[in-house]
């Protein structure tokens, strides 16, 4: 058996189960993160379009991720016209939390985030600001590759599962929406997302 002084001491037995409650934490995140992938791949013919409120999606969003907000001090101004289009309800959900995620971790302490949505004739539009880390010009066009990292020490310490944009982009298409990157390193990062109405 172990002998006493092999054993693990009471503050680092805290320790080693909070490590293990995050690990857990990230790789349940990472497999609904893979499953919600696999389904978007298969082009998701179990669920069907309904009509959604485009701004109050990204209301329960902010709402839901409100304590990481506090926690990083990030200033949040919205500016959010009413947008009712035709989507599947839950996957426009996770595209704005998955931007509005990462326009959170990817910040400076102290940043902030602004949020639009608006009509434009047939087509609906989300834009999603952060004043964060950006993304040198040469990532723009893979920052939606699974997996892929643009400041990879950045992103260890901040978890993720580094597959969030790969569900935005396959949402988008899903939808036949048109994503649009703008950034600068150092400055923060926009990414706008317009989508059809119906």
């Amino acid at each position: 058996g172990l002998r006493g002084d092999n054993m693990a001491k009471k503050e680092d037995v805290t320790k080693f189960a909070a490590k293990i409650y995050d690990e857990a934490n990230r790789l349940s995140k990472l497999v609904e993160d893979i499953m919600q992938l696999s389904k978007l791949d298969n082009g998701i013919t179990d669920k069907e379009k309904e009509k959604i409120e485009l701004d109050v999606l990204v209301n329960n969003v902010v709402d839901s991720l409100n304590s990481c907000l506090i926690e990083k001090n990030i200033f949040l101004d919205t500016d959010l016209n009413k947008v009712e289009m035709y989507a599947i309800n839950d996957i426009i959900y996770s595209v704005i939390y998955n931007l509005v995620d990462n326009a959170i971790k990817y910040n400076k302490l102290g940043g902030s985030i602004k949020i639009s949505t608006c009509q434009e004739k047939d087509k609906a539009i989300l834009v999603v600001s952060d004043t964060g880390i950006g993304i040198p010009k040469d990532s723009i066009d893979r920052i939606f590759e699974r997996f892929y990292r643009v400041d990879k020490s950045h992103s260890r310490n901040i978890g993720g599962t580094g597959l969030g944009l790969s569900i935005v982009k396959h949402s988008a298409l899903i939808h036949n929406a048109k994503i649009d990157v703008t950034s600068e390193l150092n400055k923060g990062t926009t990414i706008k997302i317009t989508f059809p109405l119906i």
